[in-house]
């Protein structure tokens, strides 16, 4: 493999990556890991020196750590932005080429300064939690540095509640590496590159072979699908180690360091409280026989008694010719445009860039990820764009992200980390601006492929994702008791899948290996990776409805709406649009939404009977 990627060209749909360095190998990239090296050697000089104070038990050591407390936050977000740059870097290489030995060496040596970044986090943990609420609001006062992370600095008081010993978390995130780290990559690389046989001897990555899901030929879906369950059977064994390893990891540490459960942790890491996420999981459930009404007319319209799973992206109507990358992103843009003519402007800075990589190929990792570099102030978007409208969909939710972090892209580290449900509320809208434009446009045949396509999108983030979420649930209830074999992992998750798909799918043919698919639950650092889409679509509605309701003003409020996700709380973000997360009520408007659309999708599909039952 080269010390650097490739540089993008015109005609190719590959990023270039040397606006952020040149190589691997690069003198600037060297450089910069010298300097991350020098700066976590001086930020540990200084907390070990509020340290030795505080042992002392001198009074003013607590407020010698609040006067130089702006100083030190400015070095714990320069040290944070310059491990991220080169961390991001790394996995940006590395996931466009996992076979590559230079990329995941190189990658190791990035992560393994996040050793002496834990132990900086402790000790800047320990030493807030001497400052007190009224002393620290009183810093507030002086500093607008302190005064924009005041949200990000209670929080980092809190966490010092929930930590280890230093030696403890030191030796816990050493351990990570060689631990749930790299099961999380062996699941990746696994992924990435597992050849499927497929009709004789050719052979098609896992992202094509998924491709074919969404063919309108139902005996290929089938063939495809069980290609895919048994490609997945061959690798159960590695993969469930690898499950069970990041599980069993995540959930001692959790209880080492005194979370009531692994869902409190991930409630404090989305800042939501866990009302407001009991009334957005019940609003969830009570829908569900609406999106089970959807697959039934889905079902009567393809001909067939009720779905399999290899149904689910079975084309409805006429799907939009395939368009290439160029288009879309002009598309999208003049889209985004209507909306906000800068954020029109920022989808044609990244396709002048070359900000994006769209070719699938062998060793490129699935799905899409949208990643910033917060030195550069830029932002890279991987996805495996095929040309379908699924990929224009898929390009314009990661493009939302990009722009999320543009909007940020100004402001120190503190202000910048905004939790999962913000930024899939950020994705989704972006997502729903192009559903929404596309969907009075072309034949009747295409309005309903994709009035179709989206009702498939809510399905997976409403259905599917309960499911997933039911599903994490009950594995992390069951790894307590000890470790879970494939068959046991299947279970599980036919067990869930059947709890939320119901009768409107065959519950003979569903989809036992979506543990292994979904690379969301190897991330030991982010349980729960689920609900935040369920959040992101129902919020992003509601957003939506403001936009019709004051088009003038409302995109104007969604820039500073965006600007203030890393300084608020997911209430907060919330209040300033007149919603509360907590009640039921307010996830039901958005839900009704959607039925106004099952109801449009019943009414277009030709000679399909009305499937309406009372109260649905």
């Amino acid at each position: 493999m080269p010390t650097g990627p490739t540089d993008s060209t015109p005609g190719q749909d590959r990023w270039q990556l040397h606006s952020i360095y040149p190589g691997l190998a690069s003198e600037a990239f060297l450089g910069d890991l010298a300097e991350l090296d020098r700066k976590l050697a001086e930020l540990r000089e200084i907390l070990e020196r509020h340290e030795y104070r505080a042992l002392q038990s001198d009074a003013t050591s607590r407020n010698l750590f609040c006067q130089e407390l702006p100083g030190i936050l400015t070095g714990i977000n320069a040290l944070r932005d310059l491990y991220e740059q080169l961390e991001h870097y790394c996995y940006a290489v590395y996931s466009t080429a996992t076979t590559g030995e230079e990329a995941l060496r190189t990658l190791n040596a990035v992560t393994k300064r996040s050793v002496p970044l834990a132990e900086i986090t402790v000790r800047f943990r320990q030493g807030l939690s001497q400052v007190s609420s009224r002393d620290l609001t009183s810093a507030a006062r002086e500093s607008p540095l302190i005064e924009g992370a005041l949200l990000f600095l209670q929080e980092e008081r809190d966490l010092a509640t929930h930590q280890m010993s230093l030696t403890e978390e030191s030796l816990a995130a050493e351990l990570a590496r060689p631990g749930a780290d790299a099961w999380s990559r062996l699941q990746e690389t696994i992924a990435s590159s597992l050849r499927v046989p497929w009709e004789g001897e050719q052979e098609l990555t896992m992202v094509e072979i998924r491709n074919l899901a969404s063919d309108a030929d139902r005996g290929l879906r089938r063939r495809a699908w069980k290609a895919e369950c048994d490609a997945w059977r061959s690798m159960e064994l590695p993969l469930s180690y690898a499950l069970n390893g990041v599980k069993g990891a995540s959930s001692a540490l959790d209880q080492r360091r005194g979370w009531q459960d692994t869902l409190e942790r991930s409630l404090h890491q989305n800042r939501l409280s866990r009302k407001s996420l009991e009334s957005l999981v019940t609003a969830m459930r009570a829908a569900l026989p609406l999106f089970r009404r959807y697959l039934r007319a889905k079902a009567a319209f393809l001909g067939i008694e009720r779905l399999s799973f290899y149904d689910l992206a079975a084309p409805v109507g006429t799907p939009p010719q395939r368009i290439s990358l160029p288009g879309a992103l002009d598309q999208i843009s003049q889209i985004f445009a209507s909306f906000d003519p800068a954020l029109g402007d920022f989808v044609l800075e990244l396709r002048d860039k070359h900000w994006i990589d769209a070719e699938t190929r062998s060793g490129k990792v699935g799905g899409a990820y949208c990643m910033d570099f917060p030195l550069a102030r830029e932002s890279r978007i991987l996805i495996n764009f095929d040309g379908s409208w699924d990929s224009l969909s898929t390009l314009a939710h990661e493009l939302g992200h990009a722009w999320h972090s543009h909007v940020l892209k100004d402001l120190p580290s503190s202000e910048r980390r905004y939790p999962m449900i913000l930024a899939e509320t950020a994705s989704l809208f972006c997502e729903h601006l192009v559903f929404e434009a596309s969907r009075s446009q072309g034949t009747p045949g295409q309005q309903l492929f994709i009035l179709d396509q989206f009702l498939q999108s809510a399905t997976q983030i409403i259905v599917d994702i309960l499911s997933r979420f039911e599903f994490e649930s009950a594995l992390i209830a069951r790894r307590a008791e000890g470790e879970l074999s494939p068959g046991t992992l299947n279970e599980l998750m036919l067990t869930a899948q059947r709890r939320t798909y119901g009768e409107a799918l065959n519950s003979r043919e569903l989809h036992p290996y979506m543990w292994a698919v979904k690379s969301h639950y190897y991330r030991a650092d982010l349980a729960f990776y689920n609900y935040p889409y369920a959040f992101g679509q129902l919020f992003a509605l509601a957003l939506f409805r403001q936009n019709h309701q004051h088009p003038r003003s409302f995109p104007d409020r969604y820039r500073d709406l965006l600007g203030e996700t890393g300084r608020c709380s997911a209430a907060a973000i919330a209040s300033r649009v007149g919603a509360d997360l907590e009640t039921v009520s307010f996830w039901e408007g958005p839900l009704q939404e959607i039925q106004g659309l099952v109801c449009i999708f019943e009414d277009l599909l030709p000679g399909a009977p009305s499937l309406q039952s009372p109260g649905v």
